[in-house]
């Protein structure tokens, strides 16, 4: 069994590594590695059971790196750990996998970091999906101090506290310097042990530079029932005296005769021999068969909002490793149709959206098929969490609901007008907005067996249902609900004003003018190929219309698929602050009813 001393000579032995990888990138945070050498190895040395030979096995321990520019000292460890064998001198090199901050590239990284405070939520994902699963798994996350003035750090300590998962450890690195100088705390241990404490959390204060005191308090937190903090007290800097506690040293390598002068005061140890403990395998049976299918009525007033919860619920039910959450607006999205149906299946993240999407990709990334919801306006609140989802190649769905200015009274602040532009912008994402009740039963579907970052668009109010139970939606189509060999315009909308695009055509049409309707159910990817190919056949215009700010939206998806095609396109959206009022109200004011779009469509024509 490793001793003491050979856990000191482990973290001097990647103390040194750390020294020369970033020395010959010419970059990196030598520093911060060298503040968590020893807590580092008696986590990857003595406490945590994993396969070196298997990054997936889900029973390994699970380690989070949330202070992510300490990545060297990471890859030095996973090196020396056996898991990999990456060139270490190619740190930060455009050919190598050993990012300047973690990111899934390297395989035993499972989620981008760096942004700062989002690791522990992670952590609560995590945690969560080995409770659901019933495995036995610890999770570790290592955070730096100056990120514990991150207000997601205090949801994920919340909601973690609330379930009492016991099976995650927080280790904050007390270094005391930040980026520009002190911290907000800088050594007072005790102020970041009242606020764990205060949040319902057992926490200890160690000398995190003792293996003997941090691995007492690692194994202890075993027999606790409730989450676990360790306080870890360091010096940034530490092992290399010109650089211990001293500031102006964040973020800076050292050059060719300060790394000379460190290698000197840094001990040359070998490393000792250790073999790493595998986890207990433990098995678990998923349960998976063909989810049953509603049939909604043609013409029936169903909002897209009550069929994402049915669908959802019946998903659920059909598979155990789909899990929905929901930030306490269950009745508003309609997840609670999960919670009614299948409870076990069902968290509640409350009004918390940073940490609800933190959880989902922790979830997601421990094999669990997740459905996060929320208000979409308020999804905008977690576009940092969103966008590292993306860097760490997420895999969940997230739907937002009361969609744009047709959810009428409650006002702006509740309107989601920047969704589309923001899940757009992100790389490899999946947009879907469904416009009836059985739409949005296909594409809940579809995203349950899609892989990658998803969102969904619901509509508040309820419209009519178009779509018969037959119908398929594919990744990346359209659908044509009305077309005709005279049409001189195409109408193309997606949510509520696809509806009113249909009732635009039944206008034009009695007015003499032929016109064609498209459902833009999928915005991104899209087919725009086939969309320009329609269009051409169809009058060679298009009046393109949606509940959302003219940037980033369904107009300037189109126009970029179009360009150089020769397509004119009118573009109906939201252009100003909107008001309270209701909804009809409310689709006229912003010029993106009925009205608006027979308009546009004669003005084209003429």
């Amino acid at each position: 069994m490793i001793n003491t001393k050979q856990l000191r000579d482990i973290a001097n032995v990647l103390r040194r590594d750390v020294a020369e990888m970033t020395t010959a990138a010419g970059s990196g945070h030598p520093s911060s590695c060298f503040s968590c050498a020893e807590i580092v190895s008696a986590l990857f040395f003595k406490v945590m059971k994993y396969d070196i030979h298997d990054a997936e096995n889900p029973d390994n321990d699970e380690f989070i790196l949330s202070k992510g520019h300490a990545a060297p000292i990471l890859y030095s460890t996973l090196f020396h750990a056996g898991c990999i064998k990456n060139d270490l001198m190619k740190l930060r090199k455009l050919e190598s996998a050993l990012e300047g901050h973690p990111t899934p590239q390297l395989k035993w990284v499972k989620v981008a970091t760096g942004s700062l405070g989002q690791g522990l939520s992670v952590g609560v994902g995590f945690a969560l999906a080995g409770r659901l699963q019933g495995r036995k798994f610890r999770t570790y996350v290592l955070v730096g101090d100056s990120e514990m003035a991150e207000g997601s750090n205090y949801e994920a300590m919340q909601i973690a506290a609330h379930y009492k998962l016991n099976s995650l450890c927080a280790i904050v690195d007390v270094n005391r310097l930040g980026q520009r100088g002190e911290t907000m705390h800088g050594w007072k241990t005790s102020d970041y042990k009242q606020k764990f404490e205060a949040f319902g959390w057992e926490a200890r204060v160690v000398d995190g530079h003792d293996v003997g005191e941090i691995c007492s308090a690692l194994e202890a937190s075993r027999n606790s029932n409730k989450p676990l903090a360790i306080i870890a007290m360091t010096v940034k800097g530490k092992g290399v005296s010109f650089m211990e506690n001293k500031e102006g040293w964040h973020g800076r390598a050292m050059n060719e005769e300060e790394l000379e002068k460190a290698l000197k005061e840094i001990p040359e140890t070998r490393m000792p021999k250790i073999k790493i403990a595998k986890p207990e395998k433990i098995k678990v049976r998923d349960k998976t068969e063909k989810a049953a299918s509603a049939v909604y009525e043609i013409g029936a007033r169903v909002a897209a909002r009550e069929a994402y919860g049915r669908a959802l619920a019946r998903v659920a039910a059909s598979d155990s490793r789909v899990i929905a959450v929901d930030a306490e607006v269950s009745n508003s999205t309609y997840a609670k149709e999960v919670k009614e149906e299948s409870p076990e299946r069902f968290v509640e993240a409350f009004i918390a959206e940073q940490n609800l999407v933190g959880m989902c990709l922790g979830m997601s990334k421990k094999g669990m098929n997740v459905f996060g919801s929320t208000f979409g306006a308020f999804l905008s609140r977690a576009h940092d969490q969103i966008r590292m989802s993306a860097l760490s190649s997420a895999n969940f769905t997230l739907c937002g609901s009361h969609a744009g200015v047709s959810i009428g009274e409650d006002g702006a602040s509740q309107m989601a007008l920047e969704d589309i532009a923001m899940f757009r912008a992100l790389p490899n994402s999946i947009v879907l907005y469904p416009s009836d009740a059985t739409s949005t039963e296909k594409l809940v579907f579809l995203s349950s067996k899609l892989k990658g970052l998803k969102y969904i668009r619901t509509t508040r109010g309820k419209t009519p249902v178009i779509y018969s139970s037959k119908e398929e939606f594919k990744l990346g189509d359209f659908k044509i609900l009305k077309q005709s060999g005279k049409d001189k315009v195409v109408l193309a909308g997606a949510g509520i004003t696809l509806h009113e695009c249909l009732k635009a055509w039944k206008i034009l049409s009695e007015g003499g003018i032929e016109s064609a309707v498209v459902d833009l159910y999928c915005v991104k990817p899209f087919d725009g190929k086939k969309f320009a190919s329609f269009v051409e056949a169809h009058g060679g215009r298009v009046v393109a219309v949606e509940d959302h700010y003219a940037e980033g939206g369904i107009g300037e998806m189109l126009a970029s698929e179009l360009k150089n095609s020769g397509i004119k396109i009118e573009h109906l959206s939201v252009k100003e602050i909107p008001h309270s009022g209701k909804p009809e109200e409310l689709l006229k004011r912003y010029r993106i009813d009925c009205e608006a779009i027979v308009k546009a469509a004669e003005f084209q024509k003429s």
